[in-house]
């Protein structure tokens, strides 16, 4: 069986406080796009997993999907299985593609061996593996707060317009980032700023991690510069970085990036 994983980005995210727990309470709006991985898992004599395309840091047993099947093992009788995960979403780009892989894990177990879980039963063990993981259980367009792991429904829908996504040759630390943010509580909650019309956007919805990412990487910031240069109507980092998107009224002509980026037109 084979699953799609899709990646997403941040339309706007403030960093309201500190929790007691470590964590930070955030408001951002999570919107899905159609830049996905492969997921394929097949019933194996031993549990394996493994992977192609883009590299993935760190050990293969560390993976997100083993830990979902881990998880998901504790309640129910599951076979081995052999896995494969096609990587193309970037890595270390604000896209939420590890937190993708996993949820759509635990669709794929649901779906091959009927287990009967509601959406509401697979967002709460994708909490458990991760803030944003819940998102892609139902992976559609939604205000998240909380840690990021609680959601409302928002209307939106971008299909009329052209979106590029840049991914620099830089590593974003999601950690790093959190150290470097400054808390604020915004005039206006993104849930009324995101009902405003998209040419508003520029001026009005923020991503609190600009400030520092862009001083520690300043070709994030240059890449922001050329979208808007280019005609972008919005143009943002996605999440902690490093990637960047564009939100166009069309199709647009860009300048030529060298073949350390990796350019997506969605």
């Amino acid at each position: 069986m084979i699953l799609f994983p899709n990646a997403k980005i941040n339309i706007g995210l403030n960093i309201l406080n500190k929790r007691n727990d470590g964590y930070h309470d955030l408001e951002t709006v999570f919107y899905p796009i159609p830049l996905y991985d492969a997921l394929e898992a097949v019933e194996a004599p031993v549990l394996h997993f493994e992977s192609s395309g883009i590299v993935i840091p760190g050990r293969d047993e560390e993976n997100l999907c083993l830990k979902a099947y881990e998880l998901i093992k504790k309640d129910f009788e599951l076979p081995a299985l052999s896995i494969h995960l096609h990587k193309k979403i970037p890595i270390g780009a604000g896209l939420g593609g590890g937190s993708s892989d996993a949820a759509y894990f635990i669709r794929l177990l649901n779906e091959k061996f009927n287990l009967k879980l509601d959406t509401a039963v697979m967002q709460d063990y994708a909490r458990k593996l991760g803030a944003d993981c819940a998102f892609f259980i139902e992976s559609k367009p939604v205000f998240a707060y909380g840690k990021g792991e609680e959601f409302k429904d928002v209307s939106l829908d971008l299909s009329a317009y052209s979106l590029v996504l840049i991914m620099p040759p830089v590593f974003v630390s999601t950690a790093d980032a959190f150290r470097g943010v400054k808390c604020r509580i915004p005039e206006t909650p993104l849930q009324e700023l995101i009902k405003l019309p998209l040419g508003q956007w520029k001026q009005d919805i923020k991503n609190d991690f600009e400030e520092s990412v862009f001083k520690a990487f300043p070709i994030i910031q240059g890449l922001k510069n050329s979208l808007y240069d280019a005609g972008a109507l919005y143009v943002s980092m996605s999440g902690s970085g490093a990637a960047v998107y564009g939100i166009f009224a069309q199709k647009p002509e860009l300048p030529s990036f060298d073949e350390s980026y990796n350019v997506f037109y969605l």
